[in-house]
């Protein structure tokens, strides 16, 4: 645990250092569970949700783009069940006047489980060697069993809890698993109570006549009240999906884990709809698919797992997260939802104007299911980063620190540097960013000796180093630097944006799907 924390540590320290995430108005002293991004992390940001973008919309020839408004009427948030159902299990600490989600605390204990099977599974993958084999070791070894089994025992019984709203059994379970404070170590707990999550605000010019309005705390209800609109302007036949990246807010009791959960948070949704009977079909593909994506980008497999939803949404009959490793375990990174037709059907209702399909084929009018698919953001940019932030021991005794970014979401592409600050060597820098900044994001370094600059832009997470030299002058060739190998290339200027674009074009890293 300790050297996770310790590796967390360091994740917030290199995005700060180097321009990635600055805490808000941190001259104030800051805002809890707010940030912004910053130079560099503006980038990788645009560049995460590009790639989304581009593998969800312009790949796929029946979904279309939308970008609705943040304020919705306020009868959208009652119709969709987040005004009365919209909440978190919340309980305080007496003792320590602490706050927590008591779904949480249950979630992470058994983790902590689960972590204690993993590392006999390890200990025993140590000892037998080649000769291991998982499966057998995971349903014969006494103590995997009882751990495995006591892990699935409390999420059941959590998810029942949740599910029947009995939230007595929750703090029951609380105190039976002796779960303490994790801060200061004290048992004494509250009562487990519902906690809304939604941020209310107001529209209008005057105290008297401003209505009251929410912030929306997600995006999802932006496309279903446009499903028609999308449908019928855009001629789309059932199935089709609707996609939509976007700021959401949630008062979250407990906002911790750096971005991982904040109260000002971004969304990469699309709703697909499809006929009545046909969702699980959908839902099973859009399983495979995201995961596939998520695959690309080459973070490693072992880093990924589902997790199918004991405890199901009032609008679901069928729920998974792909979860991921973060620096403090295996936590959701995105769902995948089979929402019935519940939300169009709730606007019908609380509307009173019909949200239905015709279908030519069948020749009859209904109301579309849909299968979701969510991913944080926001999220999905500390599952980048944590994983490429390394540090390595170098063959000369040396080490350095590395961000092995996929090089398709870095936010630069190239630094040129000039090898001395005279003898033209800039103004051939120059010349070269000319050219390739109408393609790249590409940056121009003087700054320090070469080797200074090649371990910044290694911090950074620049694919590639140019390196102009005296004989550039002579016959117009560089010397290329790859970031994860530290190998160097002597070419020619005119075969850079070559190279370049064959290690960072989103269509060769899509096409790993």
């Amino acid at each position: 645990m300790a050297k996770q924390d310790d590796l967390f540590k360091n994740v917030v320290s290199h995005a700060k250092e180097y321009g990635f995430i600055f805490p808000s108005s941190e001259v104030y002293d800051g805002l809890s569970a707010v940030y912004d991004y910053a130079q560099n992390g503006v980038e990788l940001k645009k560049n995460i949700r590009e790639y989304w973008w581009k593998s969800m919309v312009q790949m796929n020839e029946n979904i279309v783009g939308l970008d609705a408004a943040i304020l919705m009427h306020p009868t959208t948030w009652k119709a969709s069940g987040h005004v009365d159902a919209f909440n978190d299990p919340l309980i305080d600490n007496k003792d320590s006047k602490k706050r927590y989600r008591a779904d949480v605390l249950v979630e992470d204990f058994a983790e902590k489980i689960n972590l204690k099977a993993k590392k006999e599974i390890e200990k025993a993958k140590a000892r037998f060697g080649d000769a291991f084999n998982e499966e057998e070791f995971v349903t014969t070894n006494a103590r995997v069993i009882e751990y495995l089994a006591k892990e699935k025992e409390i999420r059941e019984r959590l998810g029942r809890s949740l599910g029947n709203g009995d939230l007595a059994d929750v703090k029951a379970l609380i105190e039976e698993l002796e779960i303490a404070d994790p801060e200061t170590g004290s048992r004494n707990w509250t009562e487990v109570k519902q906690f809304n999550l939604m941020f209310g605000t107001k529209l209008g010019a005057s105290a008297e006549s401003a209505m009251d309005l929410y912030l929306r705390p997600e995006t999802a209800q932006g496309i279903f009240v446009n499903f028609l609109n999308v449908q019928k302007s855009g001629r789309m036949k059932v199935p089709f999906g609707i996609a939509q990246t976007g700021k959401a807010f949630r008062n979250e009791i407990v906002a911790r884990q750096f971005i991982f959960r904040m109260r000002e948070f971004e969304q990469m949704e699309m709703q697909f709809f499809v006929r009545p009977g046909e969702e699980m079909k959908s839902y099973e593909y859009w399983k495979e698919t995201r995961l596939k994506w998520h695959l690309s980008l080459g973070l490693g497999k072992e880093n990924y797992r589902f997790h199918d939803h004991e405890k199901l949404a009032h609008y679901a009959n069928a729920a998974a997260d792909i979860e991921f490793n973060f620096p403090f375990g295996f936590k959701e990174l995105e769902g995948i939802h089979s929402r019935t037709d519940f939300d169009l059907k709730a606007h019908e209702e609380y509307s009173g104007r019909k949200l239905q399909y015709f279908d030519p084929e069948l020749n009859e009018n209904y109301v579309p299911y849909v299968v979701e698919t969510s991913v944080g953001l926001d999220r999905m940019f500390l599952a980048v980063f944590a994983t490429s932030l390394q540090e390595e021991t170098l063959e000369d005794g040396s080490s350095r620190t590395v961000l092995k970014l996929p090089a398709v979401l870095a936010p630069t592409k190239a630094a040129v540097l000039p090898l001395v600050k005279k003898d033209g060597l800039p103004e051939i820098s120059r010349k070269i960013i000319e050219d390739l900044k109408w393609d790249f994001n590409v940056a121009y370094d003087e700054k320090d000796a070469v080797g200074r600059r090649y371990r910044r832009q290694d911090a950074l997470g620049t694919p590639f180093c140019i390196t102009v030299d005296h004989q550039t002058i002579e016959d117009e060739t560089v010397t290329i630097r790859h970031r994860d190998t530290m190998k160097q290339d002597r070419v020619k200027i005119s075969e850079l944006r070559a190279i370049i674009e064959n290690e960072v074009s989103m269509k060769n890293w899509l096409m790993k799907m």
